[in-house]
């Protein structure tokens, strides 16, 4: 009989404990919950589309004007494209690659633009990791306007909690390029640094961690946190959120169309890659790199900024460095710089999100997807081969 009521006892009190902990962390696990039904296949394009109505975001309020592009009727896009001697029909690619939207623009007039998977010219597209160029524009107005002094600062000069680890003399410029040397792997790491922030554990705590695997500078690989660490920065130097600098500093000066919004984590903005924002808007932020940072004559980002962000010449940011599958393309500070003598440059994040500027032939090409697909081998290089047959028979 004691021991039944022992038994009875010891139950009631995990039970208590459990409700305790749901109570505490309701939120946070409806939240995980939410999120991961959102991340299923079918789930994906809606996802996409509707990221304010589903996650936490902050909001980044557009102007009182608006710049708009020139528009045409839609012209006919290419037949298609070869890459590695096997011919991709447009047609059949923008399926396969399950497009919600392309947009393309040349000589800041649309030229073709159309949404397959629901949506409009005001609907909001998640970045994914195209954000992270976002963050890098933001970073190179931090350093302009003297809150940042370099990027050869050390980042625990910034971030109190990298003081005494191995993180705190990684250069801010070796985070820009995915070369910080930190001892993180984004397949098998990401989903563990995720749950933890999601529980409340400050992301700079959890980094600060990780530790180092080799000097900065001598092997390029793309973690996600390399930008969170790069937000953390900005927002600490500047006292700005990244949203509501972003809305000062770069929305409302490149005249935005839409308000766009910034998906939070425990509080803060995602700087990994949360925003999001119409397709035209994602056009009007390609433009202001197009024109060198220049827009209406005001040098929003310096011209020595954009050039240094497209910088491929070190061994670790050209295409194929290290041998690594996910460097098959080259990597300036959080842009991507495909091989070839045209200039290009893009930004990228996963499921298919896409920003593509090619200066030669003053092309812009902006298609977000919803393409669980994206891991598929040659997936990126078939896209940058689609979008400069484009760009050519515009020419």
């Amino acid at each position: 009989m004691k021991k039944m009521k022992l038994f009875c006892m010891v139950i009631a009190i995990v039970m208590s404990v459990v409700i305790v902990l749901l109570i505490c962390f309701w939120g946070k696990i409806k939240t995980l919950y939410t999120s991961l039904n959102s991340f299923k296949d079918e789930n994906l394009a809606y996802t996409f589309q509707h990221t304010p109505e589903i996650q936490p975001t902050k909001k980044i309020n557009k102007g009182e004007q608006s710049f708009d592009f020139q528009k045409e009727d839609n012209s006919p896009l290419i037949d298609g494209f070869t890459y590695q001697d096997t011919f991709y029909s447009s047609e059949t690619f923008i399926e396969d690659t399950k497009t919600s939207a392309m947009l393309v623009i040349k000589d800041d007039v649309i030229k073709y633009e159309n949404y397959f998977l629901g949506g409009d010219e005001t609907t909001l597209f998640s970045s994914n990791s195209m954000g992270k160029s976002f963050v890098s524009a933001l970073m190179g107005i931090a350093i302009s306007e003297g809150y940042v002094d370099s990027v050869e600062d050390p980042i625990g000069k910034y971030i109190p909690e990298f003081v005494g680890t191995q993180l705190e003399t990684i250069p801010i410029k070796a985070c820009l390029r995915m070369a910080s040397g930190i001892r993180f792997d984004e397949d098998t790491d990401m989903s563990g640094f995720s749950m933890r922030t999601l529980m409340g554990t400050p992301a700079m705590k959890v980094i600060a961690k990780y530790g180092v695997q080799e000097p900065p500078y001598i092997y390029r690989r793309y973690i996600s946190i390399n930008t969170e660490i790069l937000g953390a920065v900005l927002t600490n130097a500047t006292g700005y959120s990244l949203a509501e600098y972003m809305e000062e500093k770069l929305w409302k000066k490149i005249d935005a169309k839409e308000d766009a919004y910034w998906t939070l984590s425990n509080g803060k903005e995602l700087a990994m890659g949360g925003l999001s924002i119409s397709l035209r808007d994602y056009a009007r932020f390609a433009r202001l790199y197009l024109n060198e940072g220049n827009y209406n004559g005001e040098q929003i980002l310096t011209k020595e900024w954009v050039r240094d962000s497209m910088d491929i010449s070190e061994e670790y940011s050209k295409p194929g460095a290290n041998h690594n599958a996910y460097n098959a393309i080259g990597y300036g500070y959080q842009w991507w710089i495909p091989e070839g003598e045209e200039g290009e440059f893009m930004a990228i994040g996963v499921y298919g999100q896409w920003i593509y500027v090619n200066p030669s032939s003053q092309v812009i090409i902006v298609k977000v997807s919803a393409d669980p697909d994206f891991m598929e081998k040659d997936y990126e290089l078939k896209h940058v081969e689609f979008f400069r047959a484009i760009a050519n028979s515009l020419t």
